[in-house]
């Protein structure tokens, strides 16, 4: 098993609260962690079709067989689970009795907001950040590689071709919950947009544009990307909210989750058609702007991150506030840090005056220094960082 960064995280809450909740992505290794983590927990997964058929026909004999607790696997899939788990554990009082995991937010949260408000404490498993991949560390995985791969576990454990790997999950899992949540009565067109929607990602979200080409109506691309969303295999980047003058743009970013499958959807198959692909640096801003995405969710921290363009041309790929100021990150996919990155990184900051910090330019090489008052953060040191194994 890799040690996942999630795991202090996913004790604390468990210490804390009566139920401990963890969503992500299917296969993104919640259960692989959660039964390590809680190994003295029995464990039920709620997609076995006889567990699933005793807890519908005798919810209360199926729950006395857990009196210690339990970690109870895709949660959503029985969704009178939390009004029951409510009253068990309003009796019992004590912290870390169940453990729930879920791959569709949709009826988990539904669940818990009505049932177990203040009961649970909610974390988020996404697939693997850098800092968790052996091969980052040691230099045996290069960029490349990374941007195919991605981060889902099965793919660093396993050997298994990445192209096999996505087209059994893309068939096997995404259209399977997608038909679970909304009816898709034409799965090729839903394909479509899948792959419009991998083509886009790191460009403003076009959602007009977006359901014109792929040949649907615009309140159908709205419900599809919702579950897209709700999946954990999207999500939506937010322009920044405070008002440093006039905004320009008011319209979120689209990022794939997973640059891997991202990359996949897009036909990619190969380092050397990646290394010429127009939208390579598109991938490579999805695969940073996803690790801080990571290294908030692990840390039990909500996202919190946004980007900023306004009509004068200031432009910061990503940036977040710390201790009351503001934090720029200027992305680049390039093996060198040229006077234009450097320019780039300095131009990112000025829309926020003297509540700027020392901009970071994180780029697709491979040192770590600070130039012209710009920090320059390799895609290997930013890992090191986010695993809390900075260099000296």
């Amino acid at each position: 098993m890799l040690d996942r960064l999630l795991a202090p995280t996913l004790r604390r809450l468990a210490a804390s609260f009566p139920i401990a909740v963890v969503t992500g992505p299917r296969q993104s290794g919640k259960t692989t962690l959660v039964r390590a983590l809680f190994h003295d927990k029995p464990y039920v997964s709620l997609e076995d079709p006889a567990e699933r058929a005793f807890a519908l026909e005798d919810p209360r004999g199926f729950l006395a067989r857990f009196a210690d607790g339990a970690v109870f696997d895709e949660a959503q899939r029985w969704p009178d689970l939390f009004s029951y788990l409510q009253g068990l554990v309003d009796t019992r009082r004590a912290s870390g009795q169940f453990i729930l995991t879920g791959s569709q937010q949709f009826g988990l949260l539904a669940g818990i907001t009505q049932s177990l408000a203040g009961r649970a404490g909610m974390t988020r498993l996404l697939p693997l950040a850098l800092a968790e991949i052996p091969g980052v560390h040691d230099g045996s995985l290069a960029l490349d590689a990374a941007l195919l791969m991605g981060g889902y576990p099965a793919l660093h454990t396993q050997p298994i071709a990445p192209g096999d790997w996505f087209a059994s999950y893309v068939a096997t899992y995404v259209e399977r919950d997608v038909r679970q949540v909304i009816n898709v009565q034409d799965l090729t067109t839903f394909q479509r947009f899948l792959r419009l929607c991998a083509g886009r990602t790191g460009q403003l979200l076009n959602l007009k544009a977006l359901a014109g080409e792929a040949g649907i109506a615009h309140g159908t691309a709205r419900a599809w990307l919702s579950v897209l969303e709700a999946s954990d295999l999207v999500f939506l980047l937010p322009p920044y909210h405070r008002n440093f003058g006039k905004r320009l743009v008011k319209t979120p970013k689209l990022y794939f989750v997973d640059v891997g499958l991202a990359a996949w959807l897009l036909g990619i198959r190969t380092p050397e058609v990646l290394v010429t692909h127009p939208l390579r640096g598109a991938l490579f801003e999805t695969l940073i702007v996803g690790e801080f995405l990571k290294a908030r969710y692990n840390a039990g921290l909500p996202a919190d991150l946004y980007f900023w363009r306004d009509n004068n041309g200031l432009e910061a790929d990503l940036l977040f506030e710390s201790d009351g100021r503001v934090q720029t990150v200027e992305i680049k996919s390039g093996l060198t840090v040229t006077s234009d990155y450097i320019r780039a990184g300095q131009k990112s900051a000025r829309f926020a005056g003297e509540e700027a910090l020392l901009p970071w330019l994180v780029y697709g090489g491979d040192e770590y220094y600070e130039r012209s008052g710009v920090r320059v953060i390799g895609w290997r040191e930013l890992a090191r960082r986010f695993g809390g194994k900075q260099s000296a």
